[in-house]
């Protein structure tokens, strides 16, 4: 294989395990804008989070709001009715926010989605909320997952 053949099918295998962004529902944001979602892996949607295993969650926003805290919530939606979803942290301040946010500021959340063994193959939205001193969403987002 020529060096030119093996650069085009090394490009080709990076591009599967980058992050793409996910197409999402803005599920009443009332402090802030999302502009862009990562999740990886996620190579197609709906993404598919492995049993046992973690994915990066990263939301890119615009805070219309001046906040000292950061503090997210997580829900799987099945069949109508949030159900609560374990994150290791939830304290958006350690997970790439520098607080205090501040207006008209663009922020950067990292954190990581655990997905537990024992969880059920199923599909399912997630909501995701990060929410502001006053328990308004900085934003609040859904996007479909399937865990396998």
């Amino acid at each position: 294989m020529d060096s030119r053949t093996g650069l085009i099918v090394l490009l080709c295998l990076m591009g599967f395990t980058w992050a793409v962004p996910v197409k999402f529902l803005d599920c009443g944001s009332t402090s802030g804008k999302v502009s862009i979602v990562d999740i990886n892996p996620c190579p197609s949607q709906p993404c598919q989070l492995h049993k046992g295993q973690s994915s990066s969650v990263n939301v890119t926003f615009n805070s219309g709001v001046e906040s000292h805290t950061a503090t997210a919530v997580v829900h799987g939606i099945i069949a109508g009715v949030p159900v609560p979803f374990a994150i290791p942290n939830a304290d958006g301040c350690k997970s790439g926010i520098q607080c205090p946010i501040q207006k008209q500021q663009i922020y950067h959340y990292e954190t990581e989605l655990p997905v537990k063994s024992e969880y059920p193959s199923i599909k399912l939205v997630v909501e995701w909320e990060l929410r502001d001193d006053n328990k308004n969403d900085l934003f609040c987002i859904r996007f479909p997952v399937q865990i396998v």
